[in-house]
């Protein structure tokens, strides 16, 4: 397929599929008109590109891993590296679940006082002007 088809497959812009091939995280062949193209197991390489980078992930680690999860082998290295970014993300759930319980904790408050349109429950600080 070609480079416009797997960014609309895939759910990204053109120009992140020739980022990623920059950062030698997806490669492409070319036609001999020279334009590029992907397999069609592109799209679900793409989709895990955009999801380790959304788990903030960098671009040197995804390429370290991407040959583990394709043929399925680890290095000692590679494993503490992995184990070190899982620990990352669970703290940064942790973080996001105590955050989404404390705004669930406002809003309930409020409902009940029937406060809304008025001070905030759980406001810490002088009220607002």
């Amino acid at each position: 397929m070609r480079i416009g088809e797997l960014a609309a497959k895939a759910g990204v812009s053109v120009r992140a599929l020739r980022y990623y091939e920059e950062q030698n995280l997806l490669a492409s062949a070319r036609s001999p008109s020279g334009q590029r193209q992907y397999p069609h197991s592109a799209v679900d390489r793409v989709q895990l590109i955009q999801q380790l980078y959304a788990a903030g992930l960098p671009s040197k680690t995804i390429v370290e891993m991407l040959p583990c999860i394709e043929t399925g082998e680890v290095t000692p290295v590679l494993l503490d590296r992995l184990s070190a970014e899982r620990d990352r993300i669970d703290e940064q759930i942790g973080s996001l679940v105590s955050t989404r319980d404390r705004l669930q904790r406002i809003i309930t408050t409020a409902t009940r006082a029937k406060n809304v349109g008025h001070r905030c429950p759980g406001w810490v600080g002088p009220p607002p002007p």
